[in-house]
């Protein structure tokens, strides 16, 4: 997928929109993958978007979070943690199958299947410009702001 475009997909997103790939063309766009709303990983991840938010959009970028769980579950996440950025719902994990990120794991000592934690980012014609898989959280943000900015 690297270097090329993403095909186009739609995804119920917080507030009460749509989100389709095709309209965030003209701006470059972070998708990130995490597993589940208010988790420690995931809230710490959340968190350094948000901190950094303002700096992505200065650098002409959007960010959108993208997990398995409900809008519901999104709305009552982005509420309690000030995310700036919309949550979107792939509970069919129809584009997390699109993006490879479904992955069987280990949780407790037993195999769990679930998201592996991931970020892309798509330049502004929707093409796939870098990935990172199997993220830590720590300084992976900034990893990728260094990336955007340089795009």
């Amino acid at each position: 997928m690297l270097g090329k475009p993403v095909p186009d997909f739609s995804l119920p997103s917080t507030g009460g929109t749509s989100f389709r790939l095709s309209g965030a063309r003209g701006s470059k766009l972070v998708l990130y993958f995490y597993p589940k709303d208010n988790t420690p990983g995931c809230t710490l991840e959340g968190s350094g978007f948000r901190d950094a938010y303002r700096e992505f959009k200065g650098a002409g970028c959007e960010v959108r979070g993208i997990s398995r769980d409900s809008v519901g579950s999104h709305e009552k996440f982005k509420e309690k943690m000030k995310f700036p950025f919309e949550l979107l719902s792939d509970e069919d994990e129809a584009v997390c199958k699109q993006f490879g990120v479904m992955k069987m794991k280990n949780m407790y000592g037993r195999k769990v299947r679930g998201i592996e934690r991931s970020t892309f980012v798509l330049d502004r014609d929707g093409v796939l410009a870098r990935e990172w898989r199997g993220v830590r959280v720590p300084g992976h943000v900034q990893e990728v702001l260094n990336f955007v900015k340089a795009l």
